[in-house]
């Protein structure tokens, strides 16, 4: 409390001489009795030792004198009382300052020290000073601390012991003595002048309320101590941190002035719970959009469940910010991976449900499910206990009856999945260190435009970040870094992802990651994907690769521009279709992969960058652009840079649709995929059939089913060696494989034509 805060309130009590009708002898309320004419007290004029005193004789067991006038008592402000007193004659009492605490309301605040130390007289005439330190704080010194509940108190003293004594007391003092205790620290108003206790136990809530409404524009201060918080408190004015605070969970405490991580540490000591407390503040507060993390490295010990720390709320729909720091997860068993095993039923009829699962309450939401026709990053999105049913992020390839699933459930550093919707929210500038203990991020059920930018994903053990259910709508990751903490192993035995997306218009620009089994597993569809870099090679000579980017999508409507594609392959997939034979539906198409560098080194030669795998039979292509890439073997050479994985079905030829593979540039690759393929033609000896072959170019080993254009590059002639002038008809789809056209003419000629040959059907 600043000394300025008083100036101008009279503490001081009228002297004696003035009358004693103010001074009464009960607890100096109105109405109450005064020594005024009473038969044992009387003002005596000259004395030796006081200029005028009140000479009594003590009649009672507690002979009370108190001072009628409201003394105000103001939060911070510290008054002492104090008087002289010596014994005439008779017995020797003992004596105390004292007094009575009243509310605005003028009734009594029970349950508070109103009493100061005792001082026993022991000799005639011997002149003893008695006092009391009376505030609001529980101060070393404070004798009766009295918190923020009293507004004012009658003061005086007490004599205690035998009775008949006769003493003569000199005229009161009372002063403000705030200074004593703020010495330097004018500028701060301290949350014990406010009556917080800092035990850990009592409930400091008005002191710290109180404490901020006064400070008017000054810092308060958080004294050393334990304080327990029973309601959330919003402190607008700065705060100077050296106890620490408690909550209940549902509580929330923001510092608005100070509103970053490294305050949130200091005042709840655990780095965990301050990260919990500040998300709770940044979600249930309207003063601040962005968290900053002070650039700090600090230490979690478990998954922080982002969810639970706001309680109050699982929807959330304005923008938020966590930025600038860096999140480690230290060596706990709270990150061991849960992992169960349930009998479960399938049917495509209701594609993304379990159905009679056994143990249902025991599989977490948020668990990766593993079994017989699942295919990547399928996780459980949510559950009924009482219908024993799971609801699955994705479908089930061929799954179709019972069987004995896995669920396999990540530790995340932030695990957003108790949200039901939290859109606009950003991570940006912050690395989390996963060390190969935990996951990064589980993103909430539902979201929009959910980013990550210049953020660091460093050594998750499973996964970097996991979208399990549509948490991924719209989702931006930018000019982050993917590490892995599975660079020694070969590429075929890592099991870690990157990320994994199940909803549509995701962007990931500019990224760079490294060693992963996938870096990322996309099941949604038109996803931008450009300006990446990600490497995912080993020491191995000749061994397989794994695919970087797996398209889940059929109908993908992807862009694929501008990445640099290291050591791995790029695989287009319908894994997540219930029923993977094509039947009245879109099959494999529009994709567009262009402009991008694709390299690899010491792999067999059946390596391919480019793999379609089709679940079920049926499935063409409607709409391939694969244009102005670069395609680079380093050591020997590879096959070609597209395949066909048959392991389930091949693709039906006959429908393909708008291929097209042009302007690419091939380094150690035998074969040159085009389409429409450029074939020169000479038939030297007259022939009815010219058969020309696209010798192998033709994507995919795909039939030869329309051509372009025939242009006559030399004369025709006959078998006579005359000119000839007919026109021939095309038959495609010849040969052993049916990758050839023929000529047919009129009759047999010789000549050289340039033919263009296509797979498809172009449009």
């Amino acid at each position: 409390m600043n000394k300025a805060v008083t100036d101008g309130i009279t503490f001081m009590p009228p002297k004696f001489a003035d009358g004693l009708d103010v001074w009464s002898s009960e607890d100096g309320t109105v109405g109450s009795a005064t020594y005024e004419g009473a038969l044992n007290a009387i003002y005596t004029p000259s004395d030796q030792d006081f200029a005028g005193a009140l000479e009594m004789q003590k009649t009672e067991a507690v002979q009370r004198l108190r001072y009628m006038g409201q003394t105000q008592i103001l939060p911070g402000c510290y008054l002492r009382v104090k008087t002289r007193i010596k014994a005439i004659t008779g017995n020797l009492p003992t004596v105390r300052i004292a007094a009575w605490a009243g509310a605005s309301d003028d009734t009594h605040v029970p349950n508070l020290t109103e009493v100061g130390p005792e001082i026993s007289l022991t000799t005639y005439g011997e002149v003893v000073e008695v006092s009391a330190i009376i505030g609001t704080g529980l101060r070393n010194g404070v004798d009766m601390p009295w918190g923020v509940g009293p507004a004012y108190g009658h003061f005086g003293l007490d004599l205690t012991g035998p009775n008949g004594g006769i003493i003569r007391i000199d005229d009161f003092q009372i002063e403000d003595v705030t200074n004593v205790f703020l010495r330097d620290m004018l500028s701060m108003v301290d949350v014990r002048d406010f009556g917080a206790i800092g035990d850990g136990v009592v409930d400091d809530f008005a002191a710290f309320e109180a404490a901020d409404a006064a400070a008017n524009g000054r810092e308060v201060l958080i004294s050393a101590g334990s304080y327990y918080l029973g309601d959330s408190v919003t402190l607008q004015s700065p705060v100077k941190i050296e106890g620490t605070v408690t909550l209940p969970a549902d509580k929330t405490f923001a510092m608005v002035q100070n509103f970053d991580m490294p305050h949130y540490i200091r005042v709840f000591g655990s780095e965990d719970e301050a990260l919990r407390k500040a998300f709770q503040a940044l979600i249930n507060g309207v003063g601040h959009e962005t968290l900053d993390l002070g650039g700090l490295r600090f230490d979690i010990t478990k998954p922080i469940d982002m969810q639970s720390a706001v309680a109050t709320r699982d929807v959330f729909s304005q923008r938020r910010v966590i930025r600038n720091g860096q999140i480690s997860a230290r060596n706990s068993s709270a990150w061991d991976t849960e992992v169960f095993t349930s009998q479960a039923s399938y049917s495509v009829n209701d594609a993304r449900t379990l159905k009679n699962v056994t143990n249902v309450a025991n599989i977490p939401i948020g668990s990766l499910v593993e079994g017989n026709g699942v295919g990547r990053e399928v996780y459980v999105r949510e559950k009924n206990i009482a219908a024993k049913e799971l609801t699955l992020s994705l479908p089930l390839y061929d799954a179709e009856g019972s069987q004995t699933f896995s669920f396999r459930r990540f530790k995340y550093i932030l695990d957003f999945s108790g949200f039901e919707k939290l859109d606009k929210f950003i991570i940006s500038d912050v690395e989390f260190q996963c060390s190969g203990r935990c996951s990064a991020v589980l993103l909430p059920k539902t979201a929009k435009a959910f980013t990550f930018k210049d953020c660091f994903f460093t050594a998750p053990k499973d996964r970097g970040i996991t979208s399990f259910a549509k948490g991924d709508q719209g989702m931006l990751v930018d000019q982050c870094q993917f590490i892995s903490d599975e660079a020694p192993l070969a590429a075929a035995d890592r099991t870690s992802i990157g990320l994994n997306t199940n909803a549509n218009d995701v962007k990931l620009r500019d990224n760079r990651a490294t060693y992963f089994r996938h870096f990322a597993v996309l099941a949604g569809g038109n996803t931008i994907f450009t300006g990446n870099h990600y490497f995912q090679g080993d020491a191995q000579q000749g061994s397989p690769r794994t695919a970087g980017l797996v398209l889940t999508e059929q109908n993908n409507r992807a862009t694929i521009v501008g990445n640099y594609i290291d050591n791995n392959f790029l695989e287009w997939t319908n894994e997540h279709d219930a029923e993977p034979d094509f039947l009245n539906e879109f099959s494999f198409s529009a994709l567009n992969i262009s402009d991008n560098t694709f390299v690899v080194g010491h792999v067999a030669p059946w390596f391919s960058f480019i793999v379609i795998k089709p679940y079920g039979p049926g499935h063409f292509i409607k709409g391939l652009n694969v244009n102005g890439n670069s395609f680079r073997v380093i050591g020997d050479e590879i096959d070609r840079i597209e395949r066909l994985d048959t392991s389930f079905a091949s693709l039906d030829f006959d429908r393909v649709i708008n291929v097209n593979f042009a302007n690419n540039a091939f380094s150690n690759v035998t074969t040159h995929t085009v389409c429409p393929v450029k074939v020169s033609h000479t038939e030297a000896s007259p022939s009815q059939t010219w058969a020309i072959d696209a010798e192998g170019k033709l994507p995919f080993g795909a039939q030869a089913q329309a051509v372009d254009s025939v242009v006559l590059t030399a004369p025709l002639s006959d078998n006579t060696g005359s000119a000839y002038h007919g026109v021939p008809y095309v038959q495609f789809k010849q040969g052993p494989n049916q990758d050839q056209i023929y000529l047919q003419w009129e009759k047999p000629v010789s000549g050289s034509a340039t033919v263009h040959v296509r797979i498809d059907d172009a449009l």
